[in-house]
């Protein structure tokens, strides 16, 4: 996402390199620049041309540091203002009723019935939450039965009625059955519909009415593109929803919806889909989003992902089995297991300043520690326990049975020998006394 937008933002500000300070003249040829890297990301025209004008107003106001060149004072009024484009701070659920009641509405194939599965996810997961699912999809074939899988695979109820095909009906037996069972939240997750349909725009309009959410998010594809930002006027025209939900930002797409979508609607984003698996949810950060736009990397996202899957005990545990020199392929296999669960690598690499960049060109699959774990697998429990056994007969066995050769092989365990030599040096106290001994670095 917003690879090409980053790319010809990068170019519009290198108009201002080498320039003494900001002109009117330099300025206008560089926000013309942009203006059109807006447009060609799908950005709506009118908030493109209000953007820029803002930016201008700001740049040519502003009195250039010595210490501070022209394109970085750019840069940081163009971040700025992309942050309070996108809403400027983070915007949280408001959960007050008990139970609390969330709303799901959006058009068909926009990815509603999944969200709702990441968010009670998250909410059970992340807030303590007892979150239940309500399937008021009665239109959709299949519908209610995707959200039991969902809810079966996150151990999250799920309340439905096959018998019933009146889903306001539905929404008001989903609240009292989780009064009646103590769920906190209920998620109702609703049928796609056109803004269009008069009859379906009047029946989530009704559903709304009768059990009087205290959040109703609009759930939108990212990759519809301004089309999304035409249909979410639409709807908050006819709803007046409190938040809006962007899926599939993973996808190819220009990211204009993201940019437009709080001006033109003036509600704001508070999730993101980035992904097909259940945890692949995070809480919309305009600030964060506008780093990541302007290639300056998103850290603070990756430790608390990192975060998330961190376990201080498990982290004891192996500390001790590296200084006893005891780590080993379960070991090794424990800590990919925790890689995966943060997100697709290229996502994750994005977030490290200059990294995305260097790697937009560079085709990483999902499944790249498949034949890592093809070849860990293949492995006896003795052998992964024990790697010094793997002589040249079973290494040609884990070859055979893992689908690779013995050049894959070989090369994931010298790898291996090499962390497990690095990660010993790491925490011996030699090294950590030596270091401790070390000069201080000069404070800037």
């Amino acid at each position: 996402m917003f690879e090409n937008l980053s790319e010809r933002l990068e170019r519009s500000f290198k108009i201002l390199k080498g320039e003494g300070k900001i002109t009117e003249i330099n300025v206008a040829e560089t926000l013309k620049d942009v203006r059109r890297a807006l447009l060609d990301a799908d950005v709506n025209y009118k908030v493109a041309k209000q953007f820029t004008d803002t930016v201008k107003e700001k740049a040519l106001g502003q009195n250039v540091l010595t210490a501070v060149k022209p394109q970085q004072m750019m840069v940081k009024i163009v971040h700025d203002e992309l942050a309070l484009l996108m809403g400027g701070e983070t915007a949280e659920l408001a959960l007050q009723s008990h139970p609390a009641v969330i709303l799901m509405a959006g058009l068909n194939g926009a990815g509603k019935t999944t969200f709702a599965g990441k968010l009670a996810n998250l909410l059970k997961n992340k807030r303590n939450r007892k979150p239940l699912l309500a399937a008021c999809d009665v239109y959709r074939p299949a519908a209610v039965e995707q959200l039991r899988v969902l809810g079966e695979q996150i151990g999250v109820p799920v309340y439905m009625e096959l018998d019933n095909q009146d889903p306001v009906k539905i929404a008001q037996n989903a609240i009292i059955e989780a009064k009646s069972r103590g769920y906190d939240t209920v998620i109702v997750d609703t049928a796609g519909r056109l803004a269009i349909d008069e009859k379906l725009m009047q029946e989530i309009a009704a559903i709304k009415a009768a059990i009087n959410p205290d959040e109703t998010l609009f759930v939108v594809d990212a990759m519809t593109g301004q089309d999304a930002v035409n249909t979410a006027k639409e709807f908050n025209d006819r709803l007046d929803y409190t938040g809006v939900v962007l899926t599939k930002l993973d996808g190819d797409t220009r990211g204009g919806a993201a940019l437009s979508i709080r001006t033109v609607v003036d509600k704001p984003i508070k999730y993101v889909g980035t992904g097909e698996k259940m945890e692949a949810i995070d809480p919309f950060h305009p600030a964060r989003m506008a780093d990541r736009i302007l290639g300056m990397g998103d850290i603070v996202s990756l430790v608390e992902r990192a975060q998330e899957q961190f376990d201080e005990e498990e982290a004891r545990r192996l500390e001790k089995k590296i200084r006893k020199n005891q780590f080993d392929f379960n070991d090794f296999y424990a800590q990919i297991q925790q890689i995966k669960k943060m997100g697709n690598i290229k996502d994750l690499a994005s977030m490290i300043p200059g990294v995305g960049k260097a790697m937009k060109d560079i085709d990483i699959d999902d499944d790249a520690f498949k034949s890592i774990e093809a070849i860990i697998l293949s492995m006896t429990p003795k052998e992964r326990t024990h790697p010094e056994c793997l002589n040249t007969s079973r290494r040609q066995r884990i070859a055979r049975g893992s689908g690779t050769d013995i050049a894959a092989v070989n090369r994931l365990i010298k790898q291996f020998d090499q962390t497990r030599k690095m990660m010993k040096m790491v925490t011996n106290p030699k090294m950590a006394q030596m270091m401790a001994k070390m000069p201080n670095l000069p404070k800037r």
